[in-house]
């Protein structure tokens, strides 16, 4: 991509983001999300394969469908209350539409079916935007909103995608599925919990950020994008292999690393708030990622070679990634003994 296309893309990008995050006004926070979607779609089309084109299309119908709900329901909302306050969503047809509208946007079930597709027809640092920088506004509106929420239909979905982004990532084989079914079964915690404690949705999305960067630019840095070829990664970046383990093993939240952190929160105040069913479902259904985590580790660290995959070996290796990935690492693995410090803030 051109250098001037490329830096006024990433300048709307922020500036959309912005906005969104920023603004009280439903037809401010509509147009930032519009400058989002208008400034990633160069993104997605940039390597002119026909999957390339064909996920921008996708991406562009879905985010249209779900930024005019989420106009409409403020639409009906000034029409019945004459407030156009994002914090002031007091009628209920408008909630349940903002509630469909964002769980489009996030790609919440039964609205994920564009998500997976769309990762998988993006390169690895614009699937990366997809999973992280994208899915912020519309986090920042469920925080703003919560207060006014559909609570039934928000619980069901976040159990919903737990289950299912766990369930459908068992299966796949090309990693930018995985990850993105992986991103399903996280939303699903980040928005069970957005009703009791939007604090913790904000503390999960972070390390899920955090963790989600690590790993895909681990990943961009070995060329690697299917299961055959992390196969091989291991003769080309042993010690980046190695703290890909670690990282895939925080992101499937076991102990001691930072990803069992968000959940033993989570947990913790549902715990709380008398829902120890809904935090047992979704605890047991995370024992489906944690199988395809625990994949994507014996690939990537413990089958060793000669193996018996006929994929040609990559030797080319992106080595600019390498000093972020080192100091992202780190924070993936090692904040679990700040988290007294961590929930005394929260």
């Amino acid at each position: 991509m051109n250098p001037y296309a490329k830096l006024i893309t990433l300048t709307s990008l922020a500036l959309g983001t912005s906005i969104t995050i920023s603004s009280n006004h439903w037809a401010m926070v509509w147009t930032g999300l519009e400058i989002n979607t208008i400034a990633i779609i160069p993104m997605i089309s940039k390597p002119h394969h026909p999957r390339a084109i064909e996920a921008t299309i996708k991406y562009f119908l879905v985010q249209a469908a779900a930024s005019a709900s989420i106009l409409f329901s403020s639409l009906i909302n000034a029409w019945t209350s004459g407030q156009w306050d994002i914090t002031q969503l007091t009628n209920p047809l408008s909630c349940i539409l903002l509630t469909a509208a964002i769980a489009i946007k996030l790609g919440l079930v039964p609205f994920h079916f564009w998500f997976p597709e769309v990762l998988q027809g993006s390169t690895m640092t614009t699937a990366l935007l997809l999973s992280t920088v994208m899915k912020f506004p519309p986090i920042t509106i469920l925080f703003l909103t919560s207060n006014s929420l559909n609570t039934t239909l928000l619980t069901t979905m976040a159990i919903a995608s737990v289950a299912l982004g766990g369930w459908m990532g068992l299966n796949q084989t090309q990693i930018r599925k995985i990850l993105a079914f992986s991103s399903i079964s996280h939303l699903g915690w980040m928005t069970i919990i957005i009703i009791y404690a939007p604090k913790l949705t904000i503390l999960n999305f972070i390390l899920y950020t955090l963790l989600t960067s690590t790993i895909f630019l681990s990943l961009n840095s070995s060329n690697t994008t299917k299961l055959s070829t992390l196969m091989t990664s291991w003769t080309k970046t042993p010690l980046l292999n190695v703290t890909l383990m670690f990282t895939l093993l925080s992101l499937a939240g076991l102990p001691p690393f930072t990803g069992f952190l968000p959940k033993w929160f989570i947990i913790q105040e549902l715990t709380k708030q008398e829902m120890t069913p809904a935090a047992l479902t979704i605890a047991l259904l995370s024992l489906l990622n944690l199988f395809f985590y625990l994949r994507l580790t014996y690939f990537s660290s413990i089958t060793l070679p000669p193996n018996s995959t006929n994929q040609t070996k990559h030797w080319y290796i992106n080595n600019t990634t390498i000093t972020p990935i080192a100091h992202l690492t780190s924070l993936s693995t090692l904040l679990l003994p700040m988290s007294p410090l961590i929930l005394s803030t929260i």
